[in-house]
Order: structure tokens, then sequence, then C-alpha cells
């Protein structure tokens, strides 16, 4: 009932108030959520929301950044996102060895990892859309794009897929478009903001 009242009162406050949207970043690992994150709050306000790397799961816990404006046809509307921890199904504590920690660093990793997935699905109760970030390098007929979708598809959360990484010549975002038609897909490059006000126009669509 708590939930029902808050997205009732998040509705008036867009019809009559101040407009606002929760958005979940979710994906896999290094499928370039943070980088993602990070080139929408520089694009509105001028700062970044966390660091990115290599090394998978290298954010582990939920990161936030509130009040991002958006101007849209002469109204200004307020985005807090949220960059959630890449979901897997599975997390061996060896993958990271492999990037040169420690067995004891590499269990450490492996284990806030896991902590931090379990953060993530709790926070789809939170948003009130969800951009699912995919490479577009990679096949998308993943066991964990498949297993987020279905997710979202149960709870009924409003999702948009962004196609990552156009920027590289062996990408395919056809593939990602062709693989789940029943998602609107907007290819980008997170890394250079390649494509972003498509994404915005898609945020205002399908996410108030």
């Amino acid at each position: 009932m708590a939930k029902r009242r808050s997205w009732i009162l998040r509705k008036l406050l867009w019809f009559f108030g101040r407009p606002h949207i929760r958005i979940g970043i979710y994906g896999p690992p290094n499928a370039g959520k943070t980088t993602l994150a990070n080139a929408i709050a520089r694009d509105l306000v001028g700062e970044e929301v966390g660091p990115v790397s290599d090394i998978p799961h290298e954010t582990r816990r939920v990161t936030t950044k509130r009040d991002l404006v958006l101007h849209y046809k002469n109204k200004k509307i307020y985005l807090d996102i949220a960059d959630t921890p890449g979901i897997a199904t599975k997390i061996d504590y060896r993958e990271f060895m492999r990037y040169g920690l420690s067995e004891e660093d590499a269990k450490k990793r492996a284990k806030e990892a896991t902590e931090g997935v379990i953060e993530a699905i709790k926070w789809l109760d939170e948003v009130d859309g969800v951009i699912v970030v995919m490479d577009s390098t990679q096949d998308p007929y993943t066991q964990v794009n498949i297993t987020i979708l279905g997710n979202l598809e149960a709870r009924k959360i409003p999702t948009i897929i962004a196609a990552n990484k156009i920027d590289l010549p062996e990408a395919t975002p056809g593939k990602i478009i062709s693989a789940f038609p029943q998602h609107v897909v907007i290819p980008i490059s997170a890394l250079r903001g390649d494509n972003l006000e498509e994404l915005y126009k898609a945020i205002v669509k399908y996410f108030r």
C-alpha cells in the first residue's frame, strides 16, 4: 500500500508540481553501467557517479545521484539515477585473481559483489523505470540478460535497453534489437556520450 501511495504521489508531482523520475541502471558486469551513469551525470550536472574499471564488479554497492535536471519541452524534469552492481548468475573469486588480485582480496571482492547483486534486486522496488545496459559487441542471448529482462517483465517495470559500445568497430546493436523486439532499444556509446539525447527522449516517454 505504501508503495502504491508513493507511486500516486510521484504522478501528482509530475502533472502538478515537480516532475521526478527514479531510474535504475542495470546489466551484467562490464557492460558500461557506471560509464553511462557518469555520462548522464556529467551531461546534466557536470559531475560523476563513481569510478570505472576493467575488473568486473567495480561497483559493488548501489550508488545514487539525485536531482539531475533534464530540460525537456520547456519543463525541468528531475532524475534520480541508481548505478547498480553488475548482475551475475555466478561469482567466482578466481575470476578476480586473473586481474592480479590476491586470493584474500579476490574472495572479499566476490563476497561484496554477491551482496551487491542482492541489493540491486531490492532496489527494483524503488524505481520508476530501468535502463538495461548491454554490450553490443557481445552475444545478447545470455542467461544474465534474459534473467534481468524476465524479472523486469514479471514486475511490470518499464524498461529501456541501452545497446552500448557502438563506438567499437565490432559493435552490432542490431542483434540486440532483433533479440528483444518487445523492448525499446537505444544504441549508444556511453564512453563518448553518443545518442544520449535519444535516450533522454525515451526516458521521458516511457518512464513518467
